[in-house]
């Protein structure tokens, strides 16, 4: 009895202690946007870090053209100008999600669409990759 009773006094003092603060030593989190493509039911998934300040960086393969579209749109990932392409009726969706900071905005996107071709013709380079 007597284990119990000061496991659950170290919980109690846990806590109390409340949650972990960041310190001047702390690295800084991380700049840029988190980008993730997922098939169908998560059956898989992709991502990538996409930095656009000071410059576009990160190992997103078009990392120039996508800091441009969401320059082009503001950061506002739902007003992506899309591009022309044709796209069959297949369904097979994907699922793409933004996390992060844009230009010093907080960035919390999702949005799935009935397949990757609609996918990129919606969001250009930025989810190509």
């Amino acid at each position: 009895m007597r284990p119990l009773v000061i496991a659950a006094a170290a919980l109690t003092v846990l806590a109390a202690a409340g949650p972990a603060r960041a310190t001047a030593t702390d690295p800084p989190a991380p700049q840029g946007l988190f980008l993730t493509v997922s098939g169908d039911q998560g059956s898989w998934m992709r991502g990538e870090l996409l930095r656009c300040e000071p410059a576009a960086s990160g190992h997103h393969p078009y990392a120039s053209k996508a800091c441009a579209a969401l320059d082009g749109a503001r950061g506002n990932l739902d007003a992506l100008a899309p591009d022309r392409e044709m796209c069959t009726q297949v369904y097979a969706p994907v699922t793409v999600t933004a996390s992060g900071t844009y230009r010093g905005k907080r960035v919390t996107w999702q949005k799935t669409f009935a397949n990757a071709c609609t996918m990129n013709a919606s969001t250009g380079s930025v989810f190509r990759f």
